[in-house]
This record gives structure tokens, C-alpha cells and sequence, in this order.
């Protein structure tokens, strides 16, 4: 029996306590036992799947709609390949009007100055997010915050890879998968005084607010390029938290927070890496890991 909480109201005792129950296909309270509704429909699937493949063999709907496509994912596409449905070869006589259907599917899936434009930028944040090395998820925000800036007609006048770069930066923050200003620079070829620019304007076009990143976002992914172990890891974010307690967060850099919590867990944990190592991977310089760490021991009583 399958039952499922409902807010509703009985009408028998006035209890909000109400059950589903799909084997039955009724409702019920589960004080009094009264049958509110009967024969309900079962909006479940009618066939069960034990494994991945059997549930995309039996699924009867499409892929779902991905946003960072021009098209949504929704249209057509003709196989460059000249084989039919069978994989068999398509003839010479037929291969000239294949060809002329490719094209002209090609054309009408994106007509007109507007879908070209959103065509062109979605190109740009797939490569900037390749380059990126950020997930699915954040490229879908990503693409979700520049459809949102096309419609409200504020990208007129401003390059596409600079939206396209301040979209994706606004992306990763929102989240929770922060790649610095550098990084982002380093992909899109774009200032980071530009992104930054951008960054600004389409936060408060969109009304889109951020919390401050916290080192702590930044410490796993430098502890993975560095190969440090997970022990190594938790000990930074350790440290992040203490520094946090102290109020020594606030008005510093987290990427140089980040780069040295790392360098001193490292070295407390047996797994010395140089503060060059830490701040070719944290983006920083040595002197900034230097300046960290003496903060580091003079607050918190950390000697290495």
C-alpha cells in the first residue's frame, strides 16, 4: 500500500490527517477511517522497470526539454549519415533530396535575428562551460539566466560572449559551484573587469541575489587537483569554519582563505604541498597564501 500525506480537510471530524491509498484508488482519514473519495485516478506509471535499461525501453515520452539548446531539444534532426531508419544505404537518386531536406531543416529551425542571436550564445556557453569543466545542472541555470536577460531585451548593445560570461559566472554562485572572476576570464577571453560589469547588471536587471562565496565551496575541488585526501580536505574546511567563528572572513578573498587553510591542513597532515603548488591551483599568489597563513597562526594558534 503506497500512502502518501495529503493537506486536506475530512469532513466527518475535521482532521487534516488524510491518506492516499493507490491499491484501493481512495482516500481516507486516518482518524476516523472515513472514505472521502473513491476510484481516484492513478496518474503512476502502468509498467514497472528493474533497471536502467528497461525503464528507457518502456518510457513513452521524449527526453526532456534542455534549455541550453536553441530549440529546447524539442525539433528534428536529420542524421548527416545517408541510411534510413533500417541502416540501410539511402540511393543516389534519393541522396540529392535528403540533402536538400537537411538544409532547409537546418534553416527553419532557427529563423529570424533573435533565435540566431540565442543560438550563437548558446554555442558560447557550451564552450566557455567545457572549458569550465562545470556540470549539467549549472549549465541549464546558466541557460535559464540568459533566455531570461534575451527576453527582457537587456543583452542589446552588449557583447555576447561578456553576457554569456557573466551568465555562467552568476550560474556557478547560484549553484553552489563557484569558479572564480580568473577562471571565468581565462575561458571566455573576457576581462574580469567586463564579467564583472556584466555580473552586476544582470543581477540587478533580474533581481537576483547571492550570498558571498564561502571558502569552504573552493576547498574540494583544489584539494582534488592537488590530490590531496579527503582527511586533508575536512581539516581545511575546519580551519574555514574556526576563521569563520573568529569573524576572519570578512573583506578577505576566499580563494586566498580557501589556498591557505589547504596549505596549512596539508602540512598538519602529513601531505606537504608548497604554497607555489597551492597557488598555481587557487589562482593566487605565494605572498597572499604568506599573508593568510600569519593570520592563520596568530589567530588561531596554528604553528607549522
Amino acid at each position: 500500500m503506497n500512502v502518501i500525506e495529503e493537506e486536506n480537510v475530512c469532513p466527518d471530524c475535521g482532521s487534516t490527517n488524510l491518506t492516499i491509498d493507490s491499491g484501493r484508488a481512495e482516500i481516507s482519514c486516518k482518524r476516523c477511517g472515513l472514505v472521502i473519495q473513491e476510484s481516484i485516478m492513478d496518474r503512476g506509471r502502468e509498467w514497472r522497470a528493474f533497471d536502467k535499461d528497461q525503464v528507457n525501453k518502456r518510457a513513452r515520452t521524449g527526453a526532456p526539454m534542455k534549455f541550453a539548446i536553441s530549440d529546447k531539444g524539442l525539433t528534428t534532426d536529420i542524421d548527416w549519415k545517408n541510411r534510413d531508419i533500417h541502416g540501410n544505404s539511402i540511393p543516389e537518386r534519393n541522396q540529392s533530396q535528403i540533402y536538400r531536406l537537411r538544409k532547409w531543416n537546418k534553416k527553419l529551425r532557427i529563423s529570424g535575428t533573435g533565435e540566431r542571436n540565442l543560438a550563437l550564445a548558446l554555442s558560447e556557453l557550451d564552450r566557455q562551460s567545457s572549458r569550465l569543466g562545470i556540470p549539467r545542472s549549472v549549465r541549464e541555470d546558466t541557460a535559464l539566466i540568459y533566455r531570461e536577460a534575451a527576453r527582457k531585451n537587456i543583452v542589446r548593445g552588449r557583447s555576447i560572449e561578456g553576457m554569456v560570461a557573466a551568465s555562467v559566472y552568476t550560474a556557478c554562485r547560484r549553484c553552489g559551484v563557484p569558479r572564480t572572476l580568473d577562471e571565468v576570464s581565462q575561458a571566455s577571453k573576457i576581462t574580469k573587469k567586463k564579467i564583472g560589469k556584466n555580473y552586476r547588471f544582470l543581477a540587478r536587471e533580474l533581481k537576483i541575489k547571492l550570498m558571498p562565496t564561502s571558502p569552504a565551496d573552493y576547498v574540494p575541488r583544489f584539494a582534488s587537483k592537488l590530490g590531496l585526501s579527503g582527511i586533508t580536505e575536512a581539516k581545511a574546511i575546519e580551519i574555514i569554519q574556526k576563521l569563520y567563528n573568529n569573524g576572519l572572513i570578512t573583506g578577505r578573498e576566499p580563494t586566498g582563505i580557501a589556498a591557505a587553510s589547504l596549505y596549512v591542513a596539508s602540512v598538519l597532515s602529513g601531505e606537504k604541498k608548497t604554497q607555489r603548488d597551492v597557488a598555481e591551483i587557487a589562482g593566487v599568489t605565494e605572498v597572499t597564501i604568506r599573508n593568510r597563513y600569519k593570520e592563520l597562526s596568530e589567530q588561531l594558534d596554528i604553528i607549522v
